[in-house]
């Protein structure tokens, strides 16, 4: 036998073609000779058998070291551990009867070893490469390139694969051109805040990475390139959870002489395929729409999760005069029933306070409903009247729980349409086998933005409004609507376009009514205005976040699972440990200084 240096020597592949992955060999393969090359999953010794799994991105086949087929062969194999990456030749055949395993794509057959190659070792991993892995995120992603050795996440890579090919498919087959816009550009701040490049060879002045290619894709309808998509690296420095990154991935696209219907029907088109090639789901045709008005009404949020029927309901008719001042005076008041939810314990209800507050809300009001009294410290404020009133509103019955919020319309909103969605996941009330889109449309072209005492774009401040509806800007902002249209995913957000503005009078116009003068203006968008002066076609389009519809689509609970190297939450990459600092010598090339040397804060 060779001594342990012979067997752990690492050898090259010598001419070795590897012929299958390790997914593809079946029942009617049993008898061919192959050649297999992967990492070592599970080792098993059976007396005088050494059963190897072997894992590739795709799959995992079972191999066979047996002395009676080259006893040199076996006996090498003693050597073999976890992560190990080996070539193997042999013959298919079939697992011995009562031995297969339904579970796996090759569970039908094993690979019987006639000869293998060492292509090198590997240390002890520090986590397991399984699915079922009990490491916490952050070490996973100090070792992302072991992490995505894990079955689950090889999975969710090729199924991004597959949806971007065939969303790309889609875009030629429709008369598309993918076409790439700069990334280093001009910073116009009016959204998140911009990541900014200092230019060494222009000292003092700075590129700012894309947070869209929103004014280029709009320049190239101007050029008459008339159907434009990307596959586009975008950057936003924002804070950051589960859905969001400071660099992500769009599906970008533009279209020149469309209106909304052409648009979003060719977008739906889009997604409808992709499901279809990519998971054999079939979605609904046409998807159902809804307005904005429509959505906030009745589920709080403009991107309302619809596989469960739970509503919000507007009460502040109810208490407009009543004697409990907190929603007497309130702007708006609002209440949830969820049937069931008498069972709630106090510490639940006290657990769901203080989620809420999260959005704003100073607390969570609520009754519960047993059958001969109603339970609440606030109960006691209400009339016979009101109580009547609920009953009647709601549908009220024994075994309920009503939940309140009352204040300004947003906070109330927001917080009892997070609440809702919450209610819908801890009572079982989602099926995670559905697929729920819809589009909502008829959004404000305006919201105000109480920081800055100003009305800000909801969308961008190249949205058009709809029609007379820049003379609503005059006289109530606030009420303006714009042709702007969202796709919504169960509960997700998965892309968002407009119809833009595509004459230089009104869109000087809008950025009057941003605040925008002409200075600032032309200093921001002036190469934009100017272009618009010159045959602009009227043009649309829509952007997808693909990070976001491929978390969906493989049940991930993170983009952070359907992006190779993603950042943490506090945009740090722990593998490759950026952000870091640079020497002096960089900072001085670009004409830089720090005020003050940062300190290190704990991860």
């Amino acid at each position: 036998m060779s001594d342990q240096n012979d067997v752990r020597q690492i050898q090259d592949l010598g001419g070795w073609v590897r012929t299958h992955h390790l997914n593809a060999l079946r029942a009617e393969n049993v008898g061919d000779e192959v050649c297999l090359m992967g990492w070592v999953q599970f080792r098993r010794d059976h007396g005088g058998l050494i059963f190897i799994d072997m894992r590739d991105r795709n799959g995992l086949t079972q191999v066979v070291f047996d002395p009676d087929i080259n006893a040199e062969a076996h006996a090498r194999a003693h050597a073999l551990r976890s992560e190990f990456v080996l070539a193997i030749k042999g013959k298919v055949r079939p697992r011995p009867e009562g031995m297969t395993n339904s579970n796996l794509g090759t569970g039908a057959i094993e690979v019987a070893v006639t000869d293998w190659k060492l292509l090198n070792t590997s240390n002890t991993p520090p986590f397991e490469i399984e699915d079922r892995v009990e490491a916490g995120e952050n070490l996973r992603l100090k070792y992302r390139y072991l992490d995505l050795r894990r079955p689950r996440m090889a999975a969710n890579f090729l199924l991004r694969n597959k949806a971007t090919q065939s969303i790309r498919r889609f875009l030629d087959e429709n008369t598309f051109l993918e076409i790439e816009t700069p990334v280093l550009n001009k910073s116009t701040p009016e959204g998140a805040r911009d990541f900014l490049v200092p230019s060494r060879q222009n000292s003092g002045q700075f590129y700012a990475l894309p947070q869209s290619p929103q004014i280029f894709k709009q320049l190239l309808m101007v050029s008459g390139m008339d159907r434009y998509y990307q596959v586009v690296k975008c950057f936003r420095d924002e804070d950051l959870r589960a859905d969001r990154q400071p660099e992500f991935t769009q599906i970008d696209m533009e279209m020149s002489f469309v209106d909304e219907e052409q648009v979003m029907n060719l977008a739906e088109n889009m997604i409808r395929r992709v499901f279809d090639e990519t998971l054999d789901v079939k979605l609904p045709d046409p998807f159902p729409r809804m307005t904005y008005a429509e959505a906030i009404r009745d589920y709080g949020l403009d991107k309302p999760d619809v596989r469960f029927d739970l509503k919000l309901v507007e009460v502040s008719d109810i208490f407009k005069d009543s004697g409990f001042k907190v929603f007497a005076k309130a702007e708006l008041v609002k209440a949830l029933r969820v049937e069931g939810g008498e069972a709630f314990s106090r510490k639940e209800i006290d657990d769901l306070t203080e989620f809420v507050k999260v959005y704003g809300a100073q607390g969570l009001a609520w009754i519960k409903i047993k059958e001969d009294t109603w339970q609440s410290p606030i109960v006691k404020f209400f009339s016979e009247e009101e109580k009547a009133a609920l009953v009647d509103k709601l549908g009220i019955k024994p075994g309920d729980i009503v939940f309140f919020q009352a204040g300004p319309a947003e906070m109330v909103n927001t917080a009892l349409g997070y609440l809702r969605v919450k209610m819908g996941e801890r009572l079982g009330l989602i099926d995670s086998k559905v697929y729920a889109p819809l589009w909502v449309t008829d959004f404000p072209l305006l919201e105000w933005n109480a920081e800055e005492k100003r009305y800000t774009a909801m969308h961008h401040p190249f949205t058009s409004a709809q029609e007379g509806h820049m003379e609503v800007v005059k006289t109530d902002p606030g009420k303006a609507l714009s042709r702007a249209y969202d796709m919504v995913l169960n509960g997700n957000e998965i892309g968002g376009g407009s119809i833009r503005i595509h004459d230089p009078e009104t869109q000087a116009e809008m950025l009057g009514v941003l605040g925008i003068g002409e200075e600032e203006a032309k200093d921001k968008f002036g190469f934009l205005l100017d272009a618009l002066q010159f045959g602009a076609p009227p043009h649309g389009g829509i952007a997808f976040g693909l990070d976001r519809l491929i978390m969906i689509m493989t049940g991930a609970t993170s983009i952070r699972d359907v992006i190779a190297f993603p950042k943490t939450q506090r945009g740090t990459c722990l593998m490759s440990q950026s952000p870091s600092e640079v020497s002096n010598l960089q900072l001085r090339e670009l004409g830089l200084r720090l005020r003050e040397k940062p300190k290190p804060e704990a991860e």
